[in-house]
């Protein structure tokens, strides 16, 4: 089970700088790792390759040695075809068709940069390219609506609605959430909700928006090591993340490469 801080910690500018760049040391060792996959790649290996550009910064990840059920021992998930979040990289080889999240965080000046993405593995089927592509998009729906005086509500509403409408579900299990000192802060923000209804939205938070889709139905279980979570049909999911501010000019995502 994840662990929550449920305090909203609302951060100063400079704070928020700070974590642009925690985020942008992220985003550039998950560029690295997305480089390298392709048919016949471990899991394992993209691990180490997260690792070693955090190693270049002398940074390292929250998720390693998260406690749970025992300790989560890399620095990555990797969530393959019908596994939603937090699958442990190991010895599985990536198959041509395949589909896998990486989910990633990196702690800079101790503030936490969060952010997801799911790639397919060569070629795959259009079925599977149309699940990664409506995932996506889900994230710039939410991204969008993270402006203040908006609820939490108002966030998921957009987001269940536009992927329930493209024909998908999404997860009443796991939710985006606050980060910054700490990887779970408050607010939950779930990828469901009613308009108005939750917490409402101010300037100075920070959030990982991220929208977990799933193919067939919105269950899910966790599997024997306690900590992947799987589509209770084994039907294929994704997933997307990004760690965005909210300001008075409109939501800044803070897991970018660059401003572009």
């Amino acid at each position: 089970m994840i662990s929550w801080e449920r305090s909203i910690n609302i951060k100063s500018a400079q704070e928020i700088e700070i974590m642009r760049e925690a985020g942008r040391i992220n985003a550039e060792a998950l560029r690295a790792t997305v480089a390298l996959i392709e048919p016949g790649v471990t899991t394992a290996e993209l691990n180490a390759a997260f690792e070693a550009v955090q190693k270049r910064y002398e940074v390292y990840s929250p998720f390693k040695n998260y406690p749970g059920p025992y300790p989560y021992p890399a620095s990555i998930c990797t969530s393959v075809n019908e596994e939603l979040v937090h699958g442990i990289p190991g010895k599985r080889k990536l198959v041509e068709g395949d589909i896998v999240s990486i989910d990633a965080g990196t702690v800079y000046k101790g503030f936490v940069g969060d952010m997801s993405v799911t790639i397919g593995v060569g070629k795959v089927s259009p079925e599977t390219e149309r699940l990664i592509k409506v995932t996506e998009h889900a994230l710039k729906v939410a991204i969008s609506n993270m402006v203040p005086e908006n609820t939490t509500g108002d966030v998921g509403y957009a987001v269940q609605t536009y992927v329930e409408n493209q024909g998908y579900q999404v997860t009443r299990t796991y939710t985006g959430h606050g980060v910054g000192r700490k990887m779970h802060e408050g607010p939950q923000m779930p990828n469901y909700g009613k308009p108005g209804r939750g917490m409402r939205l101010r300037e100075g938070m920070t959030i990982a928006l991220e929208p977990m889709v799933l193919v067939g139905t919105s269950e899910t279980v966790v599997k024997a090591d306690q900590w992947t979570v799987a589509s209770a049909d084994g039907s294929l999911t994704a997933h997307f993340e990004h760690t965005v501010a909210i300001t008075a000019d409109g939501p800044q995502i803070l897991t970018l490469l660059s401003e572009n």
